[in-house]
């Protein structure tokens, strides 16, 4: 019984004898409680086993599993915002920009990039929500709107991955004007014949649901992604009633008629590929963008 039970009162393990378990090595689901090493975690592509609760992650982690190999070529790395309206709140805008990139080591809300994902060139744009909580704001809008140029003048299947509290206050009209600007792009894109799938995790609200995360060709989501306008605490005090239970949850949007179906992100990759393989031969025979095609005439 000694090893169950002390019988002998007074010892003491010295300080430089006590070990501790490193931070780090365990992962513990917020839902179903379940613990697993990190390591498994991160082989599951932070998706918890037993329910399958997704945690978020961050647009280097879309990259690298949906990428070959890792592999990718990132568009606009460099691109970072300005000040047009000499933005105060509890601190000057620049310096928020200047602490938020110093914290998360990226430049802005969005990283793009092209490559390869099994098999088939790929455009992905991929939103990381801890930069000021994924807000849209002009960069934002412009490295999306070349990402989709980048992909009409290539013909390259184009992924936006949303995940957005909506639009930057710091930048007010300017950010609102990214609503209209990147929904234009998207329609070129469409008019060209390059399919646009749209990736929603969570959360997607605000401007960017009322936008480019809503024009897909395809519409699809992160399983539990909490997809909306306004947030339900908002809706619930503007229209003074109970919302039903999952209300704006991935599956209550997909039962809705407002995505065409929701993806266990193990299985996006192969899902992507599926799909975009079968839109193949559409891409084949649809047109090329109206600048190649004048390009085309004046070499003739």
């Amino acid at each position: 019984m000694s090893w169950f039970k002390r019988v002998e009162k007074g010892i003491v393990t010295p300080t430089d004898q006590k070990k501790e378990t490193p931070d780090g090595l365990w992962h513990k689901c917020p839902e179903c409680k379940s613990v697993v090493t990190m390591a498994e975690h991160k082989r599951l592509l932070h998706v918890c086993g037993p329910c399958g609760h997704h945690d978020r992650i961050d647009a280097a982690d879309y990259f690298d599993f949906l990428f070959d190999g890792g592999h990718f070529t990132e568009l606009d790395a460099n691109l970072t915002s300005g000040d047009p309206l000499r933005f105060i709140d509890t601190k000057e805008y620049p310096k928020r920009l200047v602490a938020t990139e110093h914290n998360t080591g990226l430049k802005d809300a969005v990283r793009t990039a092209h490559g390869v994902s099994a098999g088939q060139p790929l455009v992905v744009a991929a939103m990381d929500f801890k930069f000021i909580g994924g807000s849209m704001g002009s960069v934002v809008g412009e490295k999306i709107a070349r990402a989709i140029d980048y992909a009409r003048q290539t013909r390259t299947p184009f992924l936006m991955i949303s995940r957005s509290g909506g639009a930057r206050m710091m930048e007010a009209g300017y950010s609102l004007m990214q609503m209209a600007k990147t929904s234009a792009k998207l329609a070129l894109l469409s008019e060209a014949g390059v399919p646009y799938v749209s990736l929603l995790t969570d959360p997607t609200t605000g401007g960017v649901t009322a936008s480019f995360a809503m024009l897909g060709d395809f519409n699809i989501a992160e399983p539990g992604a909490l997809i909306g306008f306004a947030g339900p605490r908002v809706i619930k005090e503007t229209i003074g009633k109970d919302l039903p239970k999952g209300f704006q949850s991935a599956e209550f949007v997909l039962e809705h008629g407002f995505l065409d179906f929701i993806v266990d992100r193990r299985e996006l990759k192969q899902r992507l590929a599926d799909l975009l393989g079968m839109l193949q031969p559409v891409l084949a025979a649809s047109p090329a963008p109206r600048e190649a095609r004048r390009t085309s005439q004046k070499a003739q």
